[in-house]
């Protein structure tokens, strides 16, 4: 009898607990990050949407994306992201990286490949290609390339956008974010913020 009572009485603080957690962990936290996010930094709770402009909105219907995800870029006049392994390209759905090895056939070829595209579409040598120009990012959601890959397709922007390189170079300047924290990673160019000062600078002549 003693042992029916004392699993009753178990079960019941432990059903107890799971309430209390459910409520605390489960709603009143998630809630209480949620409003915070609303009220400090309503733009990145909504998922840091820039608009055509590069303006930040937290109107969806004005965006054309968000700085914190790639997307393909469709206009070959200009700056195009680094290969995307999600999906058939920046599919939030998607997200994962090829996960071949260093030396896996595939990707060596697929490398090679990539590297003469991009090293014909800039017009130079293939040597003169950085790695992010050719490989995905562990996520395949990366938002940034490097500035070395920025630089690389400058010339033919600012021909395609009829503006001066030097305006197009600073452009990828501005846009440039250091490493994060001061020491991890390198430099970076956020692609969507770039395209946007591209084509605001080439629509205002």
């Amino acid at each position: 009898m003693n042992t029916v009572f004392d699993l009753w009485r178990q079960s019941l603080a432990g059903l107890r607990l799971l309430i209390a957690a459910t409520l605390v962990l489960g709603l009143a936290y998630p809630l209480v990050v949620f409003g915070f996010g609303r009220v400090a930094a309503p733009w990145q709770a909504d998922g840091s949407l820039v608009t055509a402009s590069g303006a930040h909105t937290t109107d969806v219907s004005d965006a054309v994306g968000s700085q914190l995800l790639g997307q393909v870029v469709d206009d070959p006049d200009l700056f195009q992201d680094r290969p995307s392994a999600a999906g058939d390209g920046y599919d939030t759905l998607s997200t994962y990286g090829s996960n071949y090895g260093p030396e896996e056939p595939a990707l060596v070829q697929q490398i090679e490949e990539r590297k003469a595209e991009v090293a014909e579409r800039e017009g130079v040598s293939p040597a003169q290609v950085p790695p992010d120009a050719v490989t995905a990012s562990g996520s395949g959601l990366d938002p940034d390339i490097s500035v070395a890959y920025a630089e690389l397709q400058a010339p033919r922007v600012a021909k395609a956008q009829g503006l001066s390189e030097q305006a197009v170079r600073a452009m990828i300047e501005d846009n440039t974010d250091g490493r994060t924290l001061g020491t991890l990673g390198e430099p970076h160019v956020n692609v969507l913020l770039l395209n946007a000062a591209v084509l605001r600078a080439a629509q205002e002549g």
